[in-house]
């Protein structure tokens, strides 16, 4: 399977067969400066209703909206009640988290959780591949509280999102302030990485990808 940062929270995943799934697609503006999406998918997830996360009519090919537990194409996508700050929803509203299989590689996208995971959460991930996690802050967790999440979910890839750059100038951080002190970190200058099951690291790795769009 292959995973693209299209930018954002948005990821496209494609399956060895050619399903697609395409995360949390954005609208872009003058904050969020990534390009328009413009890719087609089957499945399209989204974690919360903020546009940020939500446009679901950039996706072309009529995909599959999915905003909780569901079975499309014979993938099953598990939809984990979360919230989007560490007030209980009160200040940002609800989120959902994701977790799937694709080829047998088990990937998880946290949308924009805002608080530390519990132990009743951990449980429902349950064993964690590839972690896609935000790390900004100030709308999300933040670096210190990524480090913790990693920390218990204890996955074999984190893929860094929703951090500040050239083309989100969100006022939250960039990627270095979770980087810091980390090993087994590559800087990726491509987009697009594959993974296969039996062939994923046996020590943790993070994976920072360059936006597609």
């Amino acid at each position: 399977m292959k995973i693209k940062w299209l930018g954002h929270a948005s990821f496209l995943i494609t399956s060895d067969s050619g399903i697609k799934i395409i995360t949390d697609p954005y609208q872009p503006d003058e904050r969020l400066k990534y390009g328009e999406i413009n890719e087609s998918a089957d499945i399209v997830t989204v974690s919360h209703e903020h546009g940020d996360h939500n446009y679901v009519s950039a996706v072309r090919g009529n995909p599959e909206a999915i905003r909780g537990t569901a079975k499309v194409k014979g993938i099953e996508l598990k939809g984990i009640p979360a919230y989007h700050d560490d007030a209980v929803g009160s200040q940002r509203g609800k989120n959902t988290i994701f977790c799937f299989a694709v080829d047998g590689v088990r990937v998880c996208h946290l949308g924009d959780l805002g608080h530390p995971l519990s132990d009743k959460q951990v449980a429902e991930l349950g064993s964690v591949d590839i972690l896609i996690i935000p790390v900004g802050g100030s709308y999300t967790i933040d670096a210190k509280v990524a480090g913790q999440v990693c920390d218990k979910l204890k996955p074999k890839v984190i893929i860094p999102m929703h951090f500040r750059n050239d083309k989100c100038i969100f006022p939250i951080a960039g990627v270095d302030e979770f980087l810091q002190g980390k090993e087994g970190v590559s800087r990726l200058d491509i987009s697009e990485v594959e993974f296969k099951q039996g062939e994923l690291p046996a020590t943790t790795k993070i994976v920072v990808l360059k936006p597609a769009l």
